[in-house]
Formats: structure tokens, sequence, C-alpha cells
């Protein structure tokens, strides 16, 4: 199963303020009473729903953490170009190391974890191209790997409206996450068209 940790929020109260740049007249003063009123204006921006340039400003709010998934589900958020995979972990350069039954999921049969534990033995008793690519090919999509993965409040509420009622269990427990940011219930989840958060 999908697991998310090391969340970090970065530049949160200075990208809300700066969403009232465009009708400024003089610079923000980066004060807590100016961070409510700012908020409260993000609110109502954030109605108009992604796409419209009225949200440009939750780019600036950054977010990283490390993810563990299986393959399966890293095909899907990868097309998501603004995932940023800052290190991921090498199938190409672990998979003869690894302990296969804990890094499989629960949904991998016994009979592929006994299969890729043979290919895996098969590599390191002879590692040429041909046991190589014979282990690499016959590994389980239910193999779990990790990345850590940075983005911002926009492309996670883009995320958060395609994926919420997805098939894929995973995708449940990541937007989970994204409802525990900070804020997420007035600037992710309020977005047009998203009525799943809580």
């Amino acid at each position: 199963m999908l697991e998310v940790s090391n969340v970090q929020v970065y530049n949160l109260k200075e990208a809300v303020i700066a969403a009232r740049n465009p009708m400024r007249t003089v610079p923000a003063q980066h004060s807590d009473t100016e961070f409510a009123a700012s908020l409260e204006r993000c609110e109502k921006l954030v109605r108009f729903g992604g796409g419209s340039g009225h949200t440009n400003f939750l780019r600036g709010i950054l977010v990283a953490f490390d993810v563990r998934y299986p393959q399966y589900w890293s095909m899907e958020a990868q097309r998501y170009h603004f995932l940023q995979i800052v290190s991921s972990s090498s199938k190409m350069h672990s998979l003869a190391k690894m302990d296969i039954r804990q890094a499989c999921n629960q949904y991998v049969t016994e009979n592929s974890i006994r299969q890729l534990e043979q290919l895996v033995e098969n590599y390191n008793n002879n590692p040429c191209e041909e046991s190589f690519m014979t282990l690499m090919s016959n590994c389980p999509m239910g193999l779990e790997l990790f990345m850590h993965v940075t983005t911002n409040y926009e492309q996670l509420a883009t995320i958060y409206r395609q994926r919420r009622n997805h098939r894929l269990p995973e995708w449940h427990v990541f937007c989970d996450f994204i409802e525990k940011l900070p804020y997420a219930d007035k600037l992710i989840c309020a977005q047009k068209d998203s009525e799943n958060c809580q």
C-alpha cells in the first residue's frame, strides 16, 4: 500500500499573502493580520478553479515528501510532469539485493514471489546480461519502491480533482495525504469540481 512520509510545506504564508499583489498599491507587510485577510481572499480565488489564472499563487506553496509505492502507481503518477522526482530507488541497481517478500505488496502472489526469488538467485549466481534482463522483465508490478518528490499546491489540486475517486486504492491514500496538508480544505480541495475534502 502507498505510504507518504517526511512531509514538508514551504512558503505557505508568503504565497498566500502574494495572492493579493494584483490589487495591491503598496508592498505587503507580511503580518499575521495580512495573512488572515489574504487567506480569506484566496478562498474566493480558488473557487474559480484551476486553469482560470486565479490560483497561480498556489504554485508558490511548495511541498516535499517521501513516498513508498507499487510500480503500477508510479506509472500513473509520472504523467503529472510537475511531480518532480528528486531521487528514487533503482530497481536496476537494487533488485538483486532486496528482500523480495518485504518489498512486494500484499497482492503479489506467492508463486510470483517464489519465481522472482529464483530469478534473483539465478542472476546472483550468473550475473550475465541474459539473467539480468530476465530478472528485470519478470518483476511484478506490486514490487514497492520509494522516492522523494517535490511539487506545489496548485499541482496537488489538479491531482486531487482527477484522482480522489480513482479505482486504485493508492490514489485514495495519496488524496488523504493531500487533505491533511495545512489549509488544504481552503486552498486545494475547495477548488471548483472538488466536493470531497473533509
